[in-house]
Parts: C-alpha cells; sequence; structure tokens
C-alpha cells in the first residue's frame, strides 16, 4: 500500500482570482500568497476565475495518478448557470459534448433544487436583468482546458460561477477560500484505490511496460 511517506499533499481551497501556479512574471495572485509548504505544486489545473479543491503534492507518483486521463479519477463541480437547463440540455451534457470535433466522455449531471451553500466570491457574479440561474453538479472524468465552461455553452447555459467539491475521494468540506490542510495517509491511499479502480483498460496500442511516473 502506498503512503505520503516523505513528501507532503495538501488539499487547498483555491479562492476566486489565483493562478493554480506559484510563479507568475504578471505578478498576478499565485498560490505562493496563501502555501508555504516546500516542494509542493499543483496536482492539475484550476482556472483563475474558478474556485475550490486543489491538491498540492510533492509527490510525483501521486500527481500522475491524479491528472494521468487513464485513471479517470472523478473530479465533482457546482456549476451556477444562466437560466434553467430543461432535460434536453442535460441529457446532451450528460451523453457528452462535440468540442473542436472531439466528444467529452459522458458525465453525471444532476440539476440542484437549491443553491449550495457557499462562501460569497469576492468578486460578484455579473447577473444579467431578468436572466434566471441555476445550479448543476457536474462529475467528470477527464480534464480538458475550460471543460465545464464551455460544455455548458455549448448547450446555451453559460457558467457564471464554478467551484471544484471533490477529486476522487478527497472532498472540499468546510474547507474555507485560502485554506489549506494536509492530507492523511488514508486519504493518499483511497486515491491511489479510486485511481485503480477507475483506470482504462490496456489497448492493443498500450505499451507494453509503462513509463515511470514524472517527478
Amino acid at each position: 500500500m502506498k503512503t505520503k511517506s516523505r513528501h507532503c499533499t495538501l488539499a487547498f481551497n483555491k479562492p476566486y482570482g489565483v493562478l493554480p501556479c506559484f510563479t507568475d512574471a504578471k505578478r498576478r495572485p499565485t498560490l505562493a500568497e496563501y502555501v508555504k509548504a516546500p516542494g509542493v505544486y499543483a496536482a492539475g489545473r484550476l482556472d483563475f476565475d474558478s474556485e475550490g479543491l486543489m491538491v498540492l503534492t510533492s509527490d510525483g507518483a501521486l500527481a500522475h495518478h491524479i491528472t494521468d486521463p487513464q485513471h479517470k479519477l472523478p473530479k465533482i463541480y457546482l456549476a451556477q448557470v444562466e437560466r434553467i437547463p430543461n432535460d434536453e440540455a442535460l441529457a446532451q451534457l450528460r451523453a457528452g459534448i462535440l468540442l473542436k470535433g472531439k466528444r467529452t466522455r459522458p458525465a453525471e449531471v444532476r440539476l440542484l433544487s437549491d443553491a449550495p451553500e457557499l462562501p460569497e466570491r469576492p468578486v460578484p457574479i455579473r447577473f444579467r436583468k431578468n436572466v434566471p440561474t441555476a445550479w448543476l453538479e457536474i462529475t467528470l472524468r477527464e480534464g480538458l482546458n475550460r471543460q465545464v465552461r464551455r460544455m455548458t455553452a455549448a448547450v446555451e447555459h453559460p457558467t457564471v460561477r464554478l467551484v471544484r467539491i471533490a477529486i476522487g475521494p478527497i472532498m472540499l468540506g468546510d474547507l474555507q477560500p485560502g485554506h489549506w490542510r494536509e492530507l492523511a495517509n488514508s486519504e493518499i491511499e483511497q486515491i491511489y484505490r479510486t485511481a485503480k479502480a477507475q483506470r482504462s483498460p490496456p489497448t492493443h496500442r498500450s505499451r507494453s511496460h509503462p513509463a515511470p511516473p514524472r517527478r
């Protein structure tokens, strides 16, 4: 069983308007303003204008299990969208959306009956007069660039706020924006187990000996 041993692995609630990296030539807000743990880096991305859970780690093998698309590690988002999606729009999102000639993997999509309890965003969303909004819970098993926003825009329900609340078995919970906590060994073991269970079966094009994780 794998553990974090000498490595440091954190769950971080990225605030709105923060880059998912530690340096920026344009001096925009970065993770460095919130996380001082040495040697960690982001296992995956979360857009500047999105919020929520990130895993930061010094463990290259763990980062590989989180980000490698073959593992299909589920990631759950709360998306506030313009207008109320009908059954047809929800079915399209669930089946997969064609983005630049490639169809996204099937997604789990649920229309929430009530707005989730979330911290207020420092920059309020831009409401359009007479345009209602709705909240969707979307579970993806891939990580295309700005995927949730592009998917909802494709069915004419632009996303106005996006919060990631889970990466595999790791939940955001009540972690406040700008705060982090260290993951327990048991949580890291859960990531490996979940990634292994979700891994795509090998195909005839697969290499007989997989490349070692990048560190």
